[in-house]
């Protein structure tokens, strides 16, 4: 089973790397999967790569459900 965790893209760097925002918690990963990426958008993020972009409303909706379970499990 495979967990890909939806990010913000917030940074772009050279040689298709890029810093994204993992609740709250600032990551480097590389864009070399996905064409066109900006700051701003949301990518699917398993790895450390970025294998897709996400639309921003299913990404904020994934994430709202990520932090339901973790406040469920307390």
């Amino acid at each position: 089973m495979c967990l890909a965790i939806p990010a913000q893209l917030i940074e772009l760097r050279p040689g298709d790397q890029a810093i994204v925002n993992l609740g709250g918690i600032r990551k480097e990963i590389s864009i070399a999967l996905v064409d066109g990426v900006k700051q701003g958008d949301y990518v699917v993020v398993h790895v450390g790569h970025a294998i897709g972009v996400i639309d921003p409303e299913e990404a904020e909706r994934t994430l709202a459900l990520f932090a339901q379970l973790e406040e469920s499990a307390r």
